[in-house]
């Protein structure tokens, strides 16, 4: 009996609903793993930083990769370096702990205070006699810095603090807790090259992506105009933030017939700036 292949566009959309289900398994870990990630990267101050803490924030930033990969959220920088925390997890088990505080200073560290502090000054002098939102948001924005600034000292503190053996047993039995062993992590590098994880560009994806950050952290703002993340969540998701649909859109997601570029961007200017068009 012949057996109908799969045509292209119907293999993208099994692949997409394949990914929609595994974001719907790893949903709620995500959603812990990205409020922790805002807290160590200056939403609070910890009082300690135990080893433990570094492990699950390389944890965390792994499975917002994940989240990224599986939704395919277009990016040009590597904003969670997933990847390569898993790397060091493995590296650190076996006694590597230069690359890690490596990364943590380049995450953590280098803070612009003394311009801040000027922006701060100037802010002060001009908004002098009434309400300064501007004094406030960046007074905000400082104290993020130095929280972070602090998470870190607290984290290398525990770094440094026992011998080399001690810290190798801490990692390790920190890294069997969030599921992090050497055999596991190859199994976990290996699945990051799935096709699961792959990029697939796709309107389900992004109106999945915009929906889980929106209500994780859109929400705002109250009192001196700090930004709560995860605060006030909506029981129920809102719809979408706008329903005009702009004029010259194109979808050009498609993988089958793509449009080429250059005579899209023509159509789209010609559809959507009339008036440019007869000013002359």
């Amino acid at each position: 009996m012949y057996a109908r292949q799969a045509t292209s566009d119907e293999a993208t959309e099994m692949l997409v609903e394949q990914k929609l289900n595994a974001f719907a398994r790893l949903r709620p870990e995500f959603e812990a793993a990205f409020l922790f990630v805002q807290q160590v990267q200056g939403q609070e101050r910890f009082a300690t930083f135990p080893i433990e803490m570094t492990v699950r924030y390389f944890h965390a930033l792994w499975i917002c990769e994940c989240k990224d990969r599986l939704l395919s959220v277009p990016k040009t920088i590597e904003r969670y370096e997933g990847e390569r925390c898993l790397q060091l997890l493995r590296g650190w088990q076996e006694g590597e702990t230069a690359e890690v505080v490596a990364f943590l200073q380049r995450r953590l560290d280098a803070m612009p205070f003394a311009d801040l502090t000027r922006q701060i000054q100037e802010a002060h002098r001009q908004g002098q006699g009434g309400p300064n939102l501007l004094l406030l948001r960046l007074r905000h924005g400082r104290t993020v810095l130095l929280n972070r600034v602090m998470n870190l000292l607290q984290a290398l503190d525990a770094i440094f603090s026992p011998d080399e053996e001690t810290l190798r047993r801490q990692v390790r039995e920190a890294c069997h807790h969030y599921g992090h062993e050497p055999e596991q992590i190859e199994a976990q590098l290996a699945e990051l090259r799935s096709p699961l994880y792959a990029y697939l560009p796709h309107r389900l994806l992004a109106r999945e992506n915009m929906l889980v950050m929106n209500r994780l952290g859109a929400s705002a703002c109250a009192g001196q105009e700090r930004r709560l993340w995860g605060e006030a969540r909506p029981l129920i998701e809102g719809g979408p933030r706008a329903h005009v649909l702009v004029d010259g859109y194109r979808d050009l997601t498609s993988t089958r017939n793509p449009v080429r570029m250059s005579r899209a961007v023509s159509q789209l200017i010609g559809a959507s700036l009339p008036l440019a068009a007869s000013a002359g």
